[in-house]
């Protein structure tokens, strides 16, 4: 039924095709060349058969809507901070600042790793505690992301193992503790206004760009929208579009993937065009910890292949990227004076 709905999607020429990884799959060595492949190709992705029920996703997305549907003023008051958990409102992200006129036509919600604010990794940039809509308002919210951001975690976890084994590492390379151990792993929920895009205009749902971290899992409603340029240097770039499919995570490689595996696997451009329909969505982002070193991996180098990129800290990277595409924040504190 899944290959059904793949190539229904994929008979309207313009849709990419794209590998569907079964993580039921009992040929793990089929899963790791359909992943190498994909990998290899364009860094896009589906994985079904993942463990999370259809009744559970139907359930995060239910929520979401609600919090979206709340008044402004309302979602305002839950605006992200500097740790990055909270409300993204529309136009707050630039994420291609050479093509768009504006920042993102999109509105979003970071939720990250649960820390207390006297647990001493307070400290780190990316941890802290998440910022929660009000109990009488959305009695069902924060029990129904937490246990989300908890079967992701875990759905990202057995897609790293295939990764490792495609780059001929141990298949527990990325369930180290300064790894996927103790990651920093942010769930942000999306909602897309119903705006028409126009890329001849600088007018986009998210701009182009490449994701920051190891792997991002992608939700979607039945909206389509998002799009991927397999060769982001090619003039002019070509863009495909990427089906929703119901039930699937679409997965893609992250920049640290590529700066691990030396240009080896693709950290791919996709961006999201808005076609005058509402669209939801939910990513999971998975990065290593704050403090893990990456560098390119030993089976990815040879004498003839030297390391690209010099060794960068996790932390140090994602801090850069989050504060080149979000605005200050004291933007929003001069307008609310």
């Amino acid at each position: 039924m899944v290959n059904q709905n793949i190539q229904s999607a994929q008979a309207i020429t313009k849709f990419s095709v794209l590998n569907c990884i079964d993580l039921s799959n009992p040929d793990i060595n089929q899963s790791v060349n359909l992943l190498k492949q994909a990998c290899l190709d364009c860094g896009f992705f589906y994985v079904v058969n993942h463990g999370i029920s259809q009744q559970f996703l139907d359930e995060v997305f239910a929520e979401s809507k609600k919090f979206f549907s709340l008044p402004l003023k309302e979602k305002m008051k839950l605006l992200r901070n500097e740790k990055h958990r909270g409300y993204t409102p529309v136009l707050d992200e630039l994420l291609d600042p050479e093509k768009q006129l504006h920042g993102d036509y999109k509105e979003g919600y970071y939720i990250g790793v649960e820390v207390d604010e006297d647990d001493p990794k307070m400290q780190k940039p990316f941890y802290g505690p998440n910022i929660w809509p009000a109990a009488d308002i959305l009695p069902r919210w924060r029990d129904t992301m937490e246990q989300f951001h908890r079967e992701a975690l875990e759905v990202g976890r057995a897609v790293g193992r295939l990764i490792a084994r495609a780059l001929d590492l141990d298949a527990d390379f990325f369930d180290k503790p300064e790894m996927l151990g103790e990651p920093i792993a942010t769930l942000r929920l999306l909602h897309y206004g119903g705006q028409i895009s126009n890329p001849s205009e600088g007018l986009f749902g998210a701009g182009a760009h490449t994701d920051y971290g190891l792997i991002t899992l992608l939700a979607t409603d039945d909206v389509s929208g998002l799009q991927i340029c397999k060769d982001k240097d090619a003039k002019p770039q070509k863009w495909e579009d990427v089906a929703p499919l119901k039930g699937a995570f679409i997965v893609n490689l992250g920049d640290m993937l590529e700066r691990w595996s030396n240009c080896i696997f693709k950290s791919t451009l996709h961006r999201v065009l808005g076609n005058g329909q509402e669209r939801y969505s939910i990513a999971y982002f998975l990065e290593p910890s704050h403090d893990c070193l990456v560098e390119c991996l030993p089976t990815c180098k040879s004498i003839s292949n030297p390391p690209k990129f010099p060794p960068t800290l996790c932390r140090d990277y994602l801090l850069q990227r989050y504060k080149d595409t979000h605005i200050d924040l004291n933007v929003y504190k001069k307008q609310q004076h």
